[in-house]
């Protein structure tokens, strides 16, 4: 019995490449940011094969959502603690 769901990764990059232009028209500096993204998407592939998206740039977006927040988080603890040292 064949497949009728294309395999994860392959699909991911796919995706990602379909992006190409877009990627294209940025600014060399924005190019970086955006390779950026699509990297936190490859890092979050293995959630995303068990989402069961039909449309994978809904992965895209959920994983870069994911990585900003843990950055956030970390730059929120970073601002508490300089605080607490301001305070004395």
């Amino acid at each position: 019995m064949g497949r009728t769901v294309p395999s994860f990764r392959p699909a991911l990059e796919h995706e990602i490449e379909s992006w190409k232009d877009f990627k294209r028209a940025l600014r060399p500096d924005e190019q970086k940011i955006f390779d950026k993204l699509m990297n936190f998407a490859r890092i979050h592939a293995d959630a995303g094969s068990m989402s069961a998206r039909p449309m994978l740039s809904e992965v895209l977006f959920i994983s870069f959502a994911v990585e900003q927040e843990k950055k956030i988080e970390i730059l929120e603890e970073k601002v508490k603690e300089l605080e607490e040292m301001i305070k004395g």
